[in-house]
């Protein structure tokens, strides 16, 4: 039970986190700190007038913003906490590797994953918000929150108690392909907000009032360009922008359409309480997701709202990791 109760601590942990990392993009603090892991050389922030003026002289190019370096600082200690978390995790899955049922690799993945993020954070910050480097940072900490989910629903075997019923086997490899059209919307939606392209389209239905503006492709998904260049507040032109955004939106009706179908076929009478409920959450967060897209381009990105369709984008992924779960009752632990 120490071992459940800790894989719980370290969830909540990770999606505080991935919160908090959303809403520092967002208010644009990603360079509050211009170095890592600290913060202008202290392992606080530069708060009174002989030390701001100290840190002034070693990063002329990035004065002292407190309220930008702050929220950069308390993002850096929640995932330093989470960290130590996951160590925990690992250290103890070890020690009990022989005790039957106890996860082992899983675990282990983790504590390698979350030493990739801290490099991956540490990248975000040196290569000046590059935007492959900040949408896998996005990535990668969504995956740490899938796995630690995954990690808690199978040691708690919740809601797999009861033998499927006939005919769910054949919704497994729905379920696995609407978490992976997920994962692929969220990319695009982290790549939109690394790019600065989210109010590239101010209006909807129709973008910059088209249907189907001008686009570039080419510029638009051009993964690396080069070291040197300061992304802050993005490099793409108009049309590039309005491609990343315009994929966005469509890649939202595509998931919408398909995680709609998707919790038809759990309507079905017949199948399991559990599976119902889970496809009622996530008919619930598609709405609210959408919603929430909506209001951030008639609202032209409001903080909560943005920072809420990230956290939406979190518990609907929980959602579809949730149903896969279910669908897989008798796998081990």
């Amino acid at each position: 039970m120490t071992f459940l109760r800790l894989a719980w601590v370290a969830l909540a942990l990770t999606f505080v986190v991935v919160v908090l990392g959303a809403y520092v993009r967002l208010s644009d603090a990603g360079l509050g700190c211009p170095d890592w892991p600290g913060c202008y050389g202290r392992l606080d922030v530069p708060d009174n007038v002989e030390q701001i003026a100290a840190a002034n002289a070693i990063y002329p190019h990035r004065p002292v913003e407190p309220d930008k370096a702050w929220k950069e600082m308390i993002h850096r200690y929640f995932a330093g906490t989470l960290g130590l978390a996951i160590l925990a995790l690992a250290i103890l899955a070890w020690r009990r590797r022989r005790e039957p049922g106890q996860p082992v690799v899983l675990p282990l993945t983790l504590l390698g994953l979350v030493v990739f993020q801290a490099l991956l954070g540490m990248w975000t910050v040196t290569w000046q918000l590059k935007p492959v480097v900040v949408m896998a940072h996005l990535l990668g900490g969504l995956t740490m929150l899938s796995l630690l989910a995954w990690l808690v629903l199978r040691q708690g075997r919740y809601g797999t108690r009861n033998p499927l019923v006939v005919g769910d086997r054949a919704l497994r490899g729905f379920a696995v392909l609407g978490l992976l059209l997920l994962v692929g919307q969220i990319a695009l939606g982290g790549w939109t907000s690394a790019n600065y392209a989210a109010l590239a389209c101010p209006d909807f239905p129709t973008c910059q009032a088209h249907w189907w503006p001008p686009l570039d492709f080419r510029e638009a998904f051009t993964l690396w360009r080069g070291l040197g260049i300061s992304y802050e507040g993005g490099v793409l032109g108009n049309d590039a922008r309005v491609t990343i955004h315009m994929m966005h939106r469509l890649g939202a009706l595509a998931v919408l359409l398909y995680l709609g179908w998707l919790v038809w076929r759990l309507r079905v009478p017949t199948r399991s309480r559990n599976l119902w409920v889970v496809g009622l959450a996530i008919a619930v967060l598609l709405c609210i997701q959408l919603g929430l897209g909506i209001a951030n381009v008639l609202m032209r990105l409001p903080l909560p709202v943005a920072v809420a369709h990230n956290g939406g984008a979190a518990l609907l992924l929980l959602a579809l990791v949730t149903l896969n779960h279910l669908l897989r009752p008798e796998a081990a632990p």
